[in-house]
């Protein structure tokens, strides 16, 4: 049986910039890898997983009760294309017709922006992303089409080539994209804002 759209949260990175975990920073009360799960879960998403790597036993431990397939990427180092390679391998598995790709560092990431993303596809089945700070970015949905173009990707490079290229792409606008914890001085930032962050 074929899944319209399979989503995976790409978590595996090992926050060197930032100096700690970034997958398990605390907002409002839970890991921000735990709140991007449920957001993904409670999406329209027909499938979900999650890519792990670096720190991987401890978020484990995070999502013990989430219930959501766990990849491991043991490539992690390699930087976030080897992630995209599992979510791939994942979608592909899955027989996907698309694959919702988004992050773990987005702390205003809902389940109400991944549903536009998604009804975005439907409409018009064509490369689907978020749109923030003057380009398409993650969250991002790529019909099957361009499986084997992410599967080409290497090193930490994402897939931002391919949605701000030449392909079309339907622009999702997300204002709240612009927040992420990429490193330390993000995190400044967002405690400057008075925006709750815990180490834990």
């Amino acid at each position: 049986m074929s899944n319209p759209v399979g989503c995976v949260i790409l978590a595996a990175g090992a926050s060197r910039r930032l100096g700690h975990p970034k997958q398990l920073l605390v907002h409002r009360g839970q890991p921000l890898v735990v709140s991007a799960v449920e957001c993904a879960l409670q999406s329209q998403a027909s499938a979900c997983a999650i890519v792990i790597g670096a720190h991987a036993s401890r978020v484990r431990a995070a999502l013990a009760t989430a219930p959501i397939e766990v990849l491991e990427n043991e490539r992690f180092d390699e930087g976030v294309a080897a992630s995209i390679r599992v979510a791939v391998a994942w979608a592909k598995a899955r027989a996907c017709q698309a694959l919702l790709l988004a992050l773990c560092d987005q702390p205003k990431l809902t389940s109400q922006h991944l549903d536009r993303l998604i009804a975005a596809y439907e409409h018009r089945h064509m490369l689907t992303a978020s749109r923030y700070s003057g380009k398409n970015a993650v969250p991002a949905l790529f019909p099957q089409a361009y499986f084997d173009d992410l599967a080409a990707l290497r090193g930490d490079r994402g897939a931002s080539a391919l949605l701000n290229g030449s392909a079309p792409v339907s622009p999702v606008p997300w204002p709240d994209g612009e927040l992420d914890v990429d490193d330390a001085e993000a995190e400044r930032r967002l405690r400057a804002n008075r925006f709750d962050l815990t180490v834990r």
